[in-house]
């Protein structure tokens, strides 16, 4: 009984400590929070792990709703847009003002084709302690699916076909108007929306026009 009491007396002693420690640590300022003084490895390795295992977990319950439907998508090309191409990039868009300034350096999303749980949740909760905003407070589902809908089509788009989604696409009407230099629909300027040289459908294939 004495033995297991020095036990629990040592172990209770020793999270103090670490409490203790870990507060100073933080209120003392060492750590440099600067977004241009990269984490260390293991920190890195374990916000990683830590963001993966959360966004797994919280989304694997999600019902998908239909991603192929022609209209979701094209909705979701003029949202993505008009949202997410400075800080995600687009095909043919090779770098933007704010991307090299991020850290961590957001996912180019026509690299890759993203879980579309996964790709939902985050879109509209967001995560912590990066740039990526809870788009869910000012989009509604449907239109954060509509979204997800085109992040799967996205990967196989090319620059002309990206292009000509997103000049057939419906204004985003909870944004600004936005340059169009790189696709952005600009509801001010429908003149400026000029679909380059082979259709939507050619681009998506499955899509009418």
């Amino acid at each position: 009984m004495k033995h297991f009491t020095t036990i629990i007396t040592t172990t209770a002693a020793l999270a103090v400590i670490g409490i203790v420690g870990v507060g100073a640590f933080v209120y003392s300022g060492i750590y440099n929070i600067g977004a241009d003084d990269h984490h260390t490895r293991p920190v890195y390795a374990l916000m990683q792990t830590l963001r993966e295992r959360s966004i797994e977990r919280r989304s694997k319950g999600l019902t998908v709703p239909n991603l192929e439907d022609p209209q979701l998508i094209l909705k979701g090309a003029g949202q993505y847009a008009a949202m997410c191409t400075g800080c995600h990039l687009a095909p043919g868009m090779a770098d933007s003002e704010i991307r090299p300034g991020l850290y961590p350096q957001p996912p180019e999303l026509s690299k890759f084709r993203s879980d579309p749980r996964e790709a939902f949740w985050v879109i509209k909760h967001g995560i912590k302690m990066s740039a990526m905003p809870a788009w869910g407070s000012s989009h509604d589902d449907a239109t954060i699916w509509s979204m997800v809908a085109f992040l799967q089509k996205l990967p196989d788009l090319t620059p002309a076909g990206y292009k000509a989604i997103v000049a057939k696409a419906p204004p985003d009407d909870d944004m600004g108007p936005m340059d169009d230099d790189h696709g952005h629909p600009d509801a001010k300027q429908p003149s400026g929306m000029i679909t380059p040289a082979g259709s939507v459908s050619a681009a998506m294939p499955g899509m009418d026009q």
